[in-house]
């Protein structure tokens, strides 16, 4: 008999990040917006300091500051920020996320994205982009394929 203890964990995750329109954010939650977001830059330059090249180098980025991220079983995330070109304010961004597998409870992260050529971020600009990723783990107990007699 074979006495194997395993565990398989799944997650799907699907996001969509697009350059948000039409509507936009209210004028006190552009003003927090442009507040957060120096700070958020900050943070992630001390957290890596070779970022500064990507700032220089990319033909424009977005940031979110704060992505808010929840579930159970079934869950999702949504966050705005802003999209610069050469560093100049051209608009705002919407992030959404959508997850299905195991998972419970919730957390709060920030997101760069950096367009490495004028065609990547005019593309953003005018249609969704969709990423998707799928992780997968598996867990085994010890004597995991040992036969037992």
């Amino acid at each position: 008999m074979n006495l194997a203890k395993s565990a398989i964990l799944s997650l799907f995750v699907a996001t969509t990040l697009h350059a948000a329109d039409s509507g936009g954010p209210s004028e006190k939650d552009l003003k927090k917006l442009k507040e957060q977001v120096p700070t958020t830059i900050e943070n992630f330059k001390k957290a890596d300091s070779t970022l500064g090249d990507f700032f220089t180098k990319s033909v424009g980025y977005a940031v979110l500051p704060r992505v808010g991220k929840g579930g159970f079983i079934i869950g999702g995330a949504r966050g705005t920020g802003l999209v610069y070109e050469q560093g100049k304010l051209i608009g705002h961004v919407v992030m959404t996320q959508a997850t299905v597998g195991a998972q419970i409870g919730g957390q709060s992260f920030s997101e760069l994205v950096f367009f490495e050529n004028a065609e990547a971020l005019k593309d953003f600009q005018k249609s969704e982009t969709t990423m998707n990723a799928q992780v997968g783990a598996v867990a085994a107990g010890e004597g995991a394929g040992k036969n037992a007699k």
